[in-house]
């Protein structure tokens, strides 16, 4: 049973900066895509970044510039760096591997105060 566990999440105010952390059991990260979508409260749950076992990385427009995702295979832990956060940022951020359709972490709760 592979499990994601999303963790880093809290309360920060705008200008500030956190980091998620996705911890996996295995090397998944090295053999499925890696991705990070988040939902904020009301609406639907939306594309953040994502990056391909190559490591090509894709970019929502509305977090170019102030997010970086990242993996380190040897501690089975993929990464959202975030910076610049405003409060259109407070959502539940979510890891996933493989893309919609595939694991998903339970996710982490992240909110941006004015």
């Amino acid at each position: 049973q592979v499990q994601l566990v999303e963790s880093g999440g809290g309360l920060v105010q705008s200008g500030g900066s956190l980091r998620l952390s996705c911890a996996t059991s295995g090397s998944i990260f090295s053999r499925y895509s890696t991705n990070w979508y988040r939902q904020a409260p009301g609406k639907q749950r939306e594309f953040v970044a994502a990056k391909t076992i190559s490591g090509t990385t894709t970019y929502a427009d509305s977090v170019k510039g102030r997010f970086t995702i990242s993996n380190n295979n040897a501690k089975n832990t993929a990464y959202l760096q975030m910076s610049s956060l405003k409060p259109d940022d407070t959502a539940v951020y979510y890891c996933n591997a493989g893309g919609p359709a595939g694991i998903w972490g339970q996710g982490t709760q992240v909110t941006v105060s004015s």
